[in-house]
């Protein structure tokens, strides 16, 4: 692949992207006029007009005409890392191509020959497109369908249907003519009250009930029953006794009766919403973040915020660690971010730059951060936390531990140590000596970063620069050589000069080594651009792979010691056991009483309604201990149980057959209910051969088949 093809294929992609662009937004157009149509019942001209504005505003609002080549290669650029960024290099012009970028540009060609035309990422819009058209048509005939009133008739009669057929259908006592239920969700929600005709509630924690009961009789008590426990009676309003009212805090779900005279009401469920904690989820940085040498001392935290209710503070704590060993100090920081809370909105987008000489850190100094949200309801929750290091250069150019006797490394582990001090010396140099002495002496850097890559790369087996890569003339794939077994052999034997099976490390210490020569490579890119201030930080970053390395090949071993108590020679070899008593524990472990015996009775009892009505005191009282424990379930989670606490209320009752859907729901809720026991350790009687001879004729039955 050339350079000119190379700029074709760029085209290419760029025709195709402002294809699928073009051809999206004339679906959306379309979508758009075709619905427009249906509501207001015209599809003439005015369709078309439709259409033709909004096909213009999308081309406006898009600007395909303005995408170029430039950007097409950003876009390869941030999606395909084996460009390198080096994207940009096939639309620029022959002649201002330098040596190197030459160089870039023939390493990246067979990259981009690998980059489909058609980019995924284009098609999405042409696909959102067919969909949005899809949809329009299909509801453009389901309003055409409605009448030619059009789409306000067809949402007030379906508004009309839903006042006045509810869906879900509640008994009710024949007393109560009307019901109103004023639900008053808590302060920290921040939403109105609002009013109901049904008993079944559904509320936010915490928030008030009021009740209004309107019955068609005077009566005398009025009550409401929560949970089987709880009685709450309901004030009269009127002299006649016909208006009632009460109201009560719900902390918890459950359900609960209405009482009239003494007459109770069908189960009404009674739901909460829980409010939950606040979510906060950091961007940047990473959980760990060294910043090295020649790296700017700042960290920039983003993070975002959510809460179902409302956000109404959230801060950084930081605590910065500065020395080591016994002498370290801590010292902790509360940092605002700009954001203001007063609104409490549900979501925040934080952002906060420290610098960190701010916080007066040095080098080897270590950051530990955490974000801290709280909600309206004071709930609070807190991030992991997140660890900052700048990397101490002193420390990093120590010669502790290469010069011990104790795993002597050899001479070139030092070797990047003296390419970093060679390196600040020449930008200390660099006013005093001249241009031509300044690029000499970064090239000679150069070549010796270059000369430690190799020798580095022996360990992964590269004998030389060609080694590095994969091999284009495979000698395998090569026709000439089929069938020959020494080529086979050279290829897949394991050869230390092969840099994939060289075997000298474990492979996340290949891994590592691997990083090592990257960093390696691009100091050496940046001295032979004569620029060794950027080369620093990829020379420190190196150095300090290095040093992992040589840590995690050490083993280190603590030192312990025991002293023992002093020995009483009088009784020495006395051979006195008098005083040391074998301890004996005696427990008599009695099974504990099995709680969910009532509801397994229960199943069996169930089983047999199916087929008689009949049931005695036993099971009576079998089925009112079940219908306890399903009670104290149903109060936990009514959306679950309630239903088949009513069933069960329902069975007990039936003075004749029992319904078959009744004993269904409930069989279903207890085995919801049960919870497989235990298994507790038994005693076994083995027999004196320990079950050999079992063993002796299972396996002569199976040699006798």
């Amino acid at each position: 692949m050339t350079k000119h093809s190379g700029a074709y294929k760029i085209r290419s992609i760029l025709s195709w992207y402002i294809g699928y662009r073009v051809a999206a937004d004339v679906l959306f157009a379309a979508a758009f006029a075709i619905l427009i149509a249906s509501i207001f019942s015209f599809f003439t001209v005015f369709g078309l007009l439709i259409f033709l504005v909004a096909l213009t505003l999308l081309m406006i609002w898009h600007r395909v005409w303005q995408v170029s080549e430039l950007a097409i290669s950003t876009y390869l650029n941030r999606h395909y890392i084996q460009l390198e960024e080096s994207g940009h290099l096939f639309i620029k012009p022959e002649g201002e191509l330098n040596f190197l970028e030459h160089l870039q540009l023939s390493k990246i060609e067979p990259e981009l020959s690998l980059i489909p035309v058609q980019q995924k990422q284009f098609m999405k819009p042409f696909f959102w497109g067919v969909a949005a058209l899809l949809l329009a048509v299909f509801l453009s005939g389901h309003l055409m369908g409605i009448g030619s009133n059009g789409i306000l008739t067809h949402y007030k009669t379906n508004f009309t249907k839903a006042n006045t057929k509810p869906g879900v259908v509640e008994k009710v006592l024949p007393q109560i003519s009307a019901v109103g239920v004023t639900i008053t969700p808590p302060s920290y929600t921040g939403k109105a009250a609002h009013q109901q005709d049904k008993f079944s509630i559904l509320i936010e924690e915490g928030g008030m009930i009021a009740w209004k009961i309107t019955t068609n009789i005077a009566v005398k008590q009025v009550s409401i029953l929560f949970n089987d426990k709880e009685t709450i009676a309901l004030k009269s309003l009127n002299n006649e006794q016909t208006s009632w009212k009460a109201q009560k805090q719900i902390t918890r779900p459950g359900f609960y009766q209405v009482s009239i005279d003494g007459k109770l009401s069908d189960l009404y469920q009674v739901q909460i919403i829980k409010d939950l904690p606040p979510v906060i989820r950091i961007k940047t940085p990473k959980q760990y973040t060294y910043i090295d040498a020649g790296e700017a001392p700042k960290v920039n935290i983003e993070a975002a915020v959510n809460d179902d209710y409302g956000v109404s503070k959230a801060q950084l704590i930081a605590t910065v660690a500065k020395g080591s060993g016994e002498a370290v100090k801590f010292k902790e920081y509360k940092l605002d971010f700009a954001a203001s809370f007063n609104r409490h909105q549900a979501q925040y987008n934080l952002q906060k730059l420290i610098k960190l000489s701010a916080l007066n850190m040095e080098p080897g100094d270590e950051l530990y951060f955490y974000i801290q949200a709280i909600d309206t309801h004071q709930q609070q929750s807190r991030t992991d936390v997140y660890t900052v290091s700048i990397q101490d250069t002193a420390q990093l150019l120590s010669m502790d531990g290469v010069l011990s006797g104790v795993n002597q490394k050899p001479e070139f582990f030092r070797s990047e140590r003296q390419i970093i001090l060679d390196s600040e010396k020449l930008l200390k140099e660099k006013d005093s000596i001249s241009v031509e002495q300044f690029k000499s002496r970064s090239n000679d850097l150069g070549t010796d970063q270059k000369l430690l890559r190799l020798r580095y790369g022996k360990f992964l087996g590269e004998e030389s620069e060609s080694d590095i890569g994969g091999d284009e003339n495979d000698a395998v794939s090569d026709v000439k050589n089929y069938g020959n077994a020494a080529v086979i052999l050279d290829k897949y034997t394991d050869k230390h000069d092969n840099a994939e099976d060289a075997g000298f490390f474990d492979p996340e210490l290949k891994a590592q080594l691997k990083a090592t020569l990257t960093e390696m490579w691009r100091a050496e890119l940046q001295l032979r651009l004569y620029k060794p201030q950027d080369a620093l930080p990829f020379e420190y970053k190196a150095l300090r792979l290095l040093k992992d390395l040589q840590q995690k090949s050490r083993i280190y071993v603590a030192k312990t010691s025991y002293n023992a108590p002093p020995l009483k020679l009088d009784k020495r070899l006395s051979g006195d056991l008098s005083k040391i008593n074998q301890q004996v524990n005696q427990q008599d472990i009695k099974p504990a009483k099995d709680g969910q015996a009532d509801l397994k009775k229960a199943v069996i009892i169930l089983q047999h309604l199916k087929l008689s009505a009949d049931l005695n005191d036993q099971d009576r009282y079998t089925l009112t201990s079940a219908n306890q424990q399903l009670s104290v379930k149903a109060s936990a989670e009514p959306g679950v149980y309630l239903t088949a606490l009513s069933a069960m209320r329902r069975i007990m009752s039936a003075k004749n057959k029992v319904q078959a859907q009744d004993i269904s729901v409930v069989e279903k809720a207890i085995q919801k209910t049960l919870v497989s026991a235990k298994k507790t350790p038994f005693a076994t009687q083995n027999p004196a051969d320990m079950g050999l001879s079992q063993e002796y004729f299972k396996n002569l039955n199976h040699l006798n088949r």
